[in-house]
């Protein structure tokens, strides 16, 4: 992730997501799963 600049700012945003399902099955496979994790 890359800072953004702005006129009188600069803003460098990371979001986490935490995903929880009932039973702890698996949602995310395969390829989605990869991308998701980087």
């Amino acid at each position: 992730m890359e800072n953004r600049y702005s006129s009188h700012t600069v803003t460098h945003l990371t979001v986490h997501i935490v995903w929880v399902t009932k039973y702890r099955y698996r949602v995310l496979e395969g390829d989605i799963q990869k991308l998701c994790r980087e």
